[in-house]
């Protein structure tokens, strides 16, 4: 067993990069459609991804600085048009999401490279990818930037203000996970798929107990 207090052990950013990802797993993947100024689209993949609030409802993303601690399309895109398109893809486009995780030309547009179709998304200027599962339209509350330097995180807020989905996953309560085959990321090249389920049943709230009950369970 190893402990590290950061403070005194000098690891490298790409091995702590490297402890981060490998444990924190699987992680959600947001496919995130974004449009500069001059109306040029980008689509990319983030992992650090997830729900942060409900009411109202938040998504937050994080695009690391690059290698040389240059911001992704993504980040630029945002400060010009503070829109984009969270999209979960599932299994069936995952090739599609894989091929625009390449490192093109700045203003390159991935939709293009993927041979992907956009269509519009309500509530926003941005376009959505046409074969997606599910998409939610949000609106930039705001950025948190963790520093200039290689690997630091851009905090992405976004606000949904629309939502796509599939009505043959959607029955008004519950998404079908069979039918959108969720996949998350693990470290290097590998996915997991979300098709070796089980269940553990929550106990009780607080709010749920007996008067007399309350504070004395563990």
């Amino acid at each position: 067993m190893s402990d590290y207090l950061l403070e005194e052990h000098a690891l490298s950013p790409g091995k702590v990069y490297r402890l981060l990802s490998g444990s924190i797993c699987p992680r959600p993947i947001a496919w995130v459609s974004t449009l500069n100024a001059a109306g040029n689209a980008n689509l990319a993949p983030f992992s650090f991804f997830n729900v942060v609030s409900v009411n109202p409802p938040v998504l937050g993303f994080s695009p690391l600085l690059d290698g040389d601690a240059n911001p992704k399309d993504t980040i630029r895109n945002l400060g010009e048009v503070a829109e984009c398109v969270v999209h979960i893809s599932g299994e069936g486009l995952v090739q599609e999401m894989n091929a625009t995780s390449a490192g093109l030309e700045h203003g390159a547009d991935e939709f293009v490279h993927a041979g992907l179709e956009k269509v519009a998304m309500p509530g926003v200027s941005v376009p959505r990818v046409a074969g997606a599962p599910v998409a939610f339209g949000c609106r930039l509350r705001e950025i948190l930037r963790f520093g200039g330097q290689p690997l630091a995180g851009n905090l992405v807020l976004a606000e949904v203000v629309s939502i796509h989905i599939d009505d043959a996953l959607w029955d008004g309560r519950h998404v079908s996970a069979e039918g959108l085959r969720p996949i998350g990321r693990m470290a290097g090249n590998d996915y997991a798929r979300c098709s070796d389920l089980f269940e553990v049943e929550r106990p009780a709230s607080g709010s749920s107990l007996a008067p007399g009950e309350r504070g004395h369970r563990r």
